[in-house]
């Protein structure tokens, strides 16, 4: 690749995510998660290095509108 980074090489706005195992969008799209579900995943991988409570209430946030969704499906 000619010493050029690939999308998943770089990330914009910040490092919460470059000292993860996997990063979330990996295990999101190998795992063909939904957006809430993706979200979830991704507001709980980051807490501790970002936004903190902000970031799990985010989650929850996303896990209540899932279940909303689903159960008037």
């Amino acid at each position: 690749m000619n010493g050029s980074q690939t999308a998943l090489d770089k990330q914009v706005g910040g490092s919460h995510y470059r000292d993860k195992g996997i990063q979330p969008i990996i295990y999101i799209h190998a795992n063909n998660l939904g957006f809430c579900e993706g979200n979830v995943v991704k507001y709980v991988t980051r807490w501790r290095d970002k936004n903190g409570i902000a970031d799990l209430k985010k989650a929850i946030h996303y896990l209540e509108l899932l279940i909303e969704l689903n159960e008037t499906a």
